[in-house]
């Protein structure tokens, strides 16, 4: 680990200007994927800036009937909230999905978005081909061992995946994220946070490096009382996901779908809004033909390596699966 400096922020404003004027500091929140990548190498602050101090861990109702997620909320409290398991259940099992429950109790909403690649090459500072860690040098996972890696919107600079379970649900549930920099504060909409790897695959968001991240707004979605969480993993506790699927559901009484929120995870280098699959299934009848007709809609322009092409049809069922536990759901 390089040597670094270490100081607390007082407010937020304070934070803001700490890393403002220290382009090479980080904001310190849990730690539990920051320090890690700072074991291995990866990461190499030259200052740690403590923010742990914020009033930002509350969980608050907004007037709309939608909630606020301080940045600094963990994730262990997320999930037990007695609002997100009703309103929002598919964002608890997402949450209680991930990691150990002592890195849950350490983990924050913040960090989580910020969350960096799990791919092997990536995290080897030893192997020189990573365009994430190293642009320019190439991507490893190409013709390497690559799966876990992506099947959708990956590019030829880098086929890495997000390893958020959280942001999965966020990105289903249309959330925003409250960001405050030296300009002051702004809103970034959940689909715009995260990026494609394109030809700047080291860009994983769109938060700038001087950016505080606030809070997370859930909208007021009456649908996502009914949502779930699948994910599909090798084993049962402390895994990323292969695929993982968050789905919310609006039916009439005759079981034909009024709304319907679908997002993946496991598939992309970024939680992957699954846009055709919803617009397929908009107007159907909530059965397993119209949820393979949609799922096959989805993965249509999906691209598979040697090791992962068995994602395309995993994500294809686990859609199917996903769609029809909710519409059993009562």
């Amino acid at each position: 680990m390089n040597p670094f400096t270490y100081s607390r922020a007082a407010d937020a404003d304070q934070a803001v200007t700490a890393i403002s004027s220290k382009p090479q500091g980080k904001l310190l929140g849990g730690g539990t994927n920051l320090i890690d990548l700072m074991k291995m190498g990866v990461e190499t602050p030259n200052e740690l800036v403590d923010i742990n101090r914020l009033p930002l861990g509350q969980i608050e109702e907004l007037p709309n009937k939608g909630l606020r997620i301080g940045a600094l909320a963990r994730n262990s409290d997320v999930a037990e909230h007695k609002l997100i398991k009703t309103r929002y259940p598919v964002l608890s099992e997402a949450l209680l999905s991930g990691a150990s429950p002592q890195l849950r109790n350490m983990a924050t909403v913040g960090g989580n978005l910020l969350q960096r690649t799990r791919c092997y090459y990536f995290y080897d500072p030893a192997f020189p081909a990573c365009n994430k860690r190293n642009p320019g040098s190439g991507c490893g996972a190409l013709e390497g061992y690559n799966r876990m890696h992506a099947i959708l919107g990956q590019s030829e600079q880098c086929i890495a995946t997000h390893p958020s379970d959280m942001c999965v649900a966020l990105a289903a549930l249309d959330a925003i994220v409250s960001v405050r920099g030296p300009q002051g504060e702004r809103e970034i909409k959940f689909a715009d946070f995260h990026r494609l790897p394109g030809n700047t695959p080291e860009r994983d968001t769109n938060l700038a490096s001087d950016e505080l991240i606030v809070a997370v707004d859930l909208p007021a979605m009456p649908l996502a009382a009914r949502s779930h969480y699948l994910k599909v993993r090798d084993r049962a506790s402390y895994a990323f996901a292969l695929v993982s699927v968050a789905a919310a559901l609006d039916l009439d009484s005759n079981k034909k779908i009024n709304a319907v929120r679908l997002a993946l995870g496991g598939v992309a280098h970024k939680p992957w809004r699954a846009s055709a699959a919803e617009k397929e299934l908009i107007g159907k009848t909530a059965d397993e033909k119209a949820f393979r007709a949609a799922a096959e809609a989805e993965l249509a322009a999906a691209k598979g390596y040697k090791h992962n092409s068995f994602k395309i049809e995993l994500a294809k069922r686990a859609i199917v699966r996903a769609l029809t536990m909710v519409a059993e759901m009562t």
